[in-house]
Formats: structure tokens, sequence, C-alpha cells
């Protein structure tokens, strides 16, 4: 990260390995693997993302709307993220040769600042829960997601930090910038004397 201060790297490394050395308490865990890893495979290209944005997109045109939106932000970010700003960084993902992948998972060869699983997950979560009841679900889904790139040791917890918070701004960005339609207000017909309480 040649961007970044040597004083303020050394923090971050620190913080890292902290974080890193709590979570080798409960990796191997039988529990916590199937849900990590899983986690992480299904953000893989955001596929869980476009999953729910398509679930919701199926129950009215607004909902619709709201989905095509989510693809299309996604499809953004990750021009952004992966074609742009991991290349100012170029940070090496984390260390593996004492460590066993419980289960196969794909290592993207791009930075590991900022974490892209986090960055998508957080953005796709802001889109999804305008307007929409299940929020708390879609950032659990988020938190779960990103969570699993240190778990699994694909990323530094400071990348999925960073990756977090820049997903979260260009979710709101893209709310802001591209809002959704105002649902239609029912119509309201003509009223006919059968209608009014004590007549017809």
């Amino acid at each position: 990260m040649p961007l970044v201060p040597d004083r303020l790297r050394a923090r971050i490394a620190r913080f890292d390995d902290g974080v890193d050395t709590a979570f080798d308490r409960i990796r191997g865990n039988p529990v916590a693997d199937r849900v990590f890893y899983g986690a992480s495979e299904l953000g893989d290209f955001s596929l869980v993302w476009f999953i729910l944005g398509a679930v919701r997109g199926l129950r009215s045109e607004r909902d619709w709307h709201a989905a095509v939106r989510v693809g299309v932000g996604l499809a953004v970010e990750s021009a952004l993220v992966n074609g742009v700003i991991k290349s100012f960084f170029r940070r090496r993902r984390p260390a593996t040769e004492n460590f066993v992948h419980r289960l196969p998972l794909r290592r993207p060869r791009t930075s590991s600042f900022p974490s892209g699983h986090a960055t998508s997950a957080f953005s796709a979560a802001a889109l999804l829960s305008d307007d929409d009841a299940l929020w708390p679900l879609y950032y659990l889904i988020a938190l779960v997601v990103a969570t699993s790139r240190v778990y699994v040791k694909m990323h530094h917890a400071s990348d999925v930090l960073a990756g977090a918070a820049l997903g979260s701004l260009m979710g709101r960005a893209a709310r802001k910038a591209f809002p959704l339609s105002i649902a239609p207000a029912p119509a309201v017909g003509p009223v006919s004397e059968s209608d009014i309480p004590g007549r017809g």
C-alpha cells in the first residue's frame, strides 16, 4: 500500500494481526466453516445480491425497477473498485503458507485492498434496503459475506472495513442519484349516491 504512510501502515498491520488472531479461535469449527465459506462463495461475482435483487423484482413493477438499479449499481461498483481503485494500492493478500482452506475457494489476483466482496455487499444492501421492510436481512447478509473474507484469509480486516465503508457510500450515492419512483396513488372514481352512508 504505497499511498499509506509507514506509521499508519504499521498500525493497520497490528490491527489486522489482532483480528486475524481472534479469528484463529473459531477457524476449523464445522458450523463456522460452512457458514463463512458458503457466504464467501455466494459473494463471488455478487451472486447472492443478484439473486436477492431478482427475488425483490418479482413483487411489483416498482420493485422490478429497484432490482434493475441494484444490477446496474453492482456493475458500476465492480468496474470502479476492481478496475480503478485497487490499482492504486496493490496490497498483498494475507499469507496462507501454514493455512489450509477447509473448502475450495477461488483466490483472486487483484489487490487485497479494498475488499470487493465487502464493497459489493454493502453497496447492494444499501440499494436493496431502500423502502423495503427486509432491510435488516440485507445488512445481516452483507455483514456475514464481508466477515467471511477475513475468516477464509482472502482479506485483511482493514480491507473489509474499507470496503464496507466504500460500498455503503456508493450505495447511498446511487439511491440519491437514481431514486425509486413514487408509487402511484390509487385511482379515485366518481362517488354514487349508494356509496354515501344513509343514501340509496
